[in-house]
């Protein structure tokens, strides 16, 4: 079934505003007063309403899936089944990521450590960033759409278009984040060994491949 592309043209400039215009609690605007479970998820939910969900069922935030995150130690445990400052930062993070990394990147990425200072200066760091990312996301964006925002256009394709580049743009991202996140704590002479042998791989039979990266 077409597109209705009038329809894909309002809920783009709609998503520009709202991505220009959103920003993330500062550390000091968590509350630090002790929440129980259902008292979070609502709150996650007033914080990260942009996440998409699959129909009107569906949350992006249960009591599930905060269970596994603390069980995982992807997030610090709350204390006598309250959540702090410090955990709703740290679920703010978690959800806002998961959309382009794996739980292992997660563990690897977030601070492991339980020091309240490191984490403020963590979380405080990752708002800043996030809304610069979104300021560059929306310009890269419009450049990118320009064809279904113009009415005189009238290829069916366009809307497929953008889809399949946003989808490949996301792919390509979080690939070259996991690689990067498995350069942790790598022993730089090894990971060049490794491309040395990748390298010295055979060659295909229409010619030689582009090199491998390991």
């Amino acid at each position: 079934m077409p597109y209705d592309k009038e329809l894909i043209a309002h809920k783009l400039i709609r998503w520009e505003h709202y991505l220009n215009n959103y920003k993330l609690p500062a550390w000091k605007e968590l509350p630090d007063i002790g929440l129980y479970m259902d008292q979070v998820i609502a709150l996650l939910g007033q914080y990260l309403d942009f996440i998409p969900m699959e129909d009107s069922k569906d949350k992006p935030v249960t009591p599930t899936t905060i269970n596994n995150y603390v069980r995982l130690k992807v997030m610090p445990a709350p204390e006598k089944r309250k959540y702090y400052r410090v955990h709703i930062a740290f679920l703010i993070m978690i959800f806002t990521l998961k959309q382009g990394i794996s739980i292992n990147g997660l563990q690897q990425l977030l601070p492991s450590t339980a020091d309240e200072e490191e984490i403020k200066n963590f979380y405080t760091s990752y708002v800043e960033r996030l809304q610069e990312v979104g300021n560059f996301y929306t310009a890269q964006t419009r450049a990118a759409v320009q064809d279904i925002l113009d009415p005189q256009v009238t290829d069916e394709g366009v809307v497929e278009n953008v889809i399949i580049q946003s989808i490949l743009q996301s792919g390509f991202s979080r690939i070259m984040a996991e690689k990067l996140l498995h350069l942790q704590d790598a022993d730089p002479e090894r990971v060049l060994e490794l491309e040395k042998i990748s390298d010295g791989r055979g060659r295909h039979p229409l010619g030689q491949l582009p090199e491998k990266e390991e």
